[in-house]
């Protein structure tokens, strides 16, 4: 860490406020090497934790230097690891809770660029983000929503960007834990002033984990069945053995989707619509958190018309 990058930081934190012309002198001296070391990372969380107040300019530096520094120091680059993020938890838990929405778009953002993450730090996430929402009162809430247990607008778009990000549970698509935890919120907030948004995230997540794939976006369902095609065009796969597996552990889908016996070979549309069939075990799932409140409420009703084949709800004011 140059002097400069250091005084600068020791100044602003000792003012509690930095100004756009500080910021860029951080950026200028940070990456005078390239990179941003280890202690440049510490300076930088220090001064965000003295800030009074947080301008876009300075989330933009606070999110980019950390994830640089997060994901590009240590090998394999591009991966937030075991050890890095051991630091950043450490260091977000430092005052006991995620304050501000720099530290917040920092984590969700993390998540979105890198290959994948550890495990401790997806659960780290989903428990900030379920926390935000039932507490009410962190960054999500703006500075004047501060009623508990309702779905704000912020949070539904932080909520999307975490579930469907790359380094997520389930990359692409959404996990049975984040599906769980999409209930819980569900649950905690029916009848409140939930953001219009609310509804189609909980029907497409949700129905994303059980369908295999994101109704919000068709790539998905494409590139799946590409995949498919790929695979049943693909000589060296046994083609036999896996439908023979799939007739003995799934006979009920596998007899919906394929016919009788003696058929022919199943359409690309068919392994498609397979995969997105929901299996029987599935089912015992969903029955069981629809049961967690002990009513078939509108957000069940939307989810239950969006597995039917319908579409998810709109958000409409």
């Amino acid at each position: 860490m140059t002097m400069h990058f250091s005084d600068i930081a020791v100044q602003a934190a000792a003012d509690r406020q930095i100004s756009a012309e500080e910021i860029l002198e951080l950026r200028r001296a940070g990456w005078s090497n390239g990179r941003i070391t280890p202690e440049e990372a510490e300076a930088i969380f220090t001064l965000n934790d003295s800030l009074d107040e947080r301008s876009d300019a300075w989330v933009d530096f606070f999110v980019e230097a950390i994830g640089e520094y997060v994901l590009n120091t240590l090998e394999p680059k591009g991966y937030v690891t075991e050890e890095q993020g051991s630091w950043l938890i450490d260091r977000l838990n430092a005052s006991g809770k995620v304050e501000s929405m720099a530290e917040l778009e920092l984590v969700v953002r993390l998540v979105e660029r890198a290959s994948n993450v550890p495990e401790k730090m997806k659960v780290y996430v989903l428990g900030v983000m379920e926390h935000e929402v039932l507490s009410g009162t962190g960054p999500t809430r703006c500075g004047g929503e501060l009623s508990d247990t309702h779905v704000s607008d912020a949070e539904c778009r932080i909520l999307r960007r975490a579930i469907f990000a790359p380094g997520s549970d389930r990359p692409g698509a959404v996990s049975r834990r984040e599906a769980e935890m999409l209930y819980r919120i569900k649950d905690a907030c029916l009848g409140a002033d939930n953001a219009p948004e609310w509804k189609r995230l909980f029907v497409q997540g949700v129905g994303n984990h059980l369908q295999g794939f994101s109704s919000a976006n068709a790539q998905i369902s494409i590139e799946r069945a590409a995949e498919l095609e790929r695979f049943m065009g693909d000589a060296s796969s046994n083609v036999g053995r896996f439908l023979g597996r799939m007739a003995k552990t799934s006979p009920n889908r596998f007899g919906k989707v394929f016919g009788k016996k003696g058929t022919n070979e199943p359409t690309r549309e068919q392994l498609v619509a397979a995969d997105h069939a929901v299996t029987a075990s599935e089912k015992k799932w969903l029955d069981a958190q629809i049961s967690g409140n002990g009513q078939v409420d509108d957000y069940d009703a939307a989810l239950l018309d969006f597995l039917d084949g319908g579409d998810a709800p709109r958000a409409t004011p």
